[in-house]
């Protein structure tokens, strides 16, 4: 099976017939052809010029603009050309050396995690370093499949023609990644549009300063720069990056920015994959295995990251009937999980900074909603926590049901029967 997080960063082209797909290098393949150009893939001119002799506090301190951006982009295109990162040796190469750079500084990204977001160690390991390193393992095994050309039918009219696909990488690409799972968001993709031979661009979140600053050393110490770069900054340096014209752009985050990506992205006609956030509820029904479903529901939210996670459950559907046994079982396995005092339980991340602190405390002190807490709402500004909270039917056009809550607080809807006949999910993009 093809690797889908690969495939986004390839062209597919066909020998004796194009395929119908988006962004296809239309080139024929002949057999003993040893050089296809791109004449259309001609490098723009910039004016600037980086020096490679900066000194890394240098280069801290200098402003990243949209000349220094040009600048990188000319030169991370120029690599890309030389068709340096489309051999099996350096896509193999690259990905073992992020492989060994997982296993050697495992300490210092547990300790940059929490750092960050106060994630505990095992949760870190778990939902951060085992699955990029299963990335990384995955990549390392089926590369050599996924580079493989595909044969592909021909049609009659091109008889005795014989025709295959071939996986062409897309080019320079732009990740930009978020701060709830900073380590696993950010080289997850990256590894992704390695495998597919492309150069790539990695700005980590701000909002996760230590991931992002152990990013950018660790990458520059372990691959290899003349086509895999980070930049670390906040908005100014993420608009100088939007302003250049990438061949893909993978972006995590809320809606809001997701847009601004889009609209950058639309100038250019580079294509984009947007994760963004959502409504994510869950359907509860009396025939459950009670004491499992809720098990389950409070490793999907508050074992995952405290709530800041889109896999979270943000709201519950239930019958009135049933609610108040699902509130029991909540309420004796939270205790079970986190102790009678969850703020002094050390297995629940904080909340990543007083911005997001003050947005779910406002979602809680809403005149409509603050009388429906049936669990938790305890809460310390100091120390950026927030309890696993359920509130129980609260209003439809309270705030807390109109965005993605990705925080611990937990609404319970209830309503006469469950079936798809009788309610409406709300999903909200």
């Amino acid at each position: 099976m093809r690797n889908p997080s690969v495939r986004a960063f390839q062209d597919f082209s066909t020998g004796a017939a194009c395929l119908n797909k988006s962004f296809i290098y239309n080139y024929t393949y002949r057999k003993n052809q040893t050089h296809i150009s791109f004449p259309y893939l001609s490098l723009t001119s910039f004016s600037c010029r980086c020096s490679a002799t900066m000194a890394a506090e240098e280069k801290q301190m200098q402003k990243f603009d949209v000349e220094k951006a040009a600048s990188l982009m000319k030169e991370l295109r120029n690599n890309y050309n030389s068709r340096k990162t489309k051999s099996y040796e350096w896509r193999m190469s690259q990905i073992q050396s992020i492989a060994n750079m997982i296993e050697e500084k495992e300490e210092e990204i547990i300790e940059a995690i929490h750092k960050d977001l106060s994630k505990p160690p095992f949760e870190t390991f778990i939902s951060e370093i085992s699955m990029t390193k299963s990335s990384c393992k995955l990549a390392l095994k089926e590369l050599k499949y996924w580079m493989k050309p595909e044969k592909a039918k021909t049609s009659l009219t091109t008889y005795p023609s014989s025709a295959e696909i071939i996986s062409e990488p897309l080019g320079v690409v732009l990740v930009i990644s978020t701060w709830n799972y900073p380590f696993l968001l950010s080289l997850d993709p990256v590894i992704g549009a390695i495998a597919a031979g492309n150069a790539v661009v990695l700005k980590p979140s701000e909002i996760a300063p230590a991931t992002s600053s152990l990013l950018a050393k660790l990458l520059e110490d372990y691959v290899d720069n003349s086509a895999v770069r980070v930049v670390e900054g906040a908005v100014a340096e993420t608009s100088a990056l939007l302003e250049q014209k990438w061949d893909k752009i993978l972006y995590t985050g809320s809606p809001r920015v997701g847009r601004i990506v889009m609209a950058a992205a639309a100038k250019h006609l580079t294509p984009v994959i947007l994760e963004l956030g959502g409504k994510s509820p869950a359907v509860v029904d009396s025939t459950i295995n009670l004491q499992v479903t809720t098990r389950r529901i409070i490793a999907g939210k508050w074992m995952a990251n405290n709530g800041q996670a889109c896999i979270g459950v943000d709201y519950i559907i239930t019958t009135k009937d049933f609610a108040p046994k699902l509130i029991d079982s909540l309420r004796n396995e939270l205790k079970e999980f986190f102790g009678k005092n969850p703020m002094e339980s050390k297995d629940l991340s904080r909340i990543v900074n007083p911005f997001h602190f003050a947005r779910l405390a406002s979602l809680l002190d809403e005149d409509k909603v603050s009388d429906k807490i049936v669990y938790g709402g305890q809460r310390d500004e100091k120390q950026l926590k927030i309890a696993p909270t359920i509130l129980l039917d609260v209003p439809d056009d309270s705030t807390i049901m109109k965005e993605e809550i990705f925080g611990p607080l937990l609404p319970i809807v209830t309503v006469s029967i469950v079936s798809s006949a009788h309610f409406k999910l709300k999903a909200c993009f």
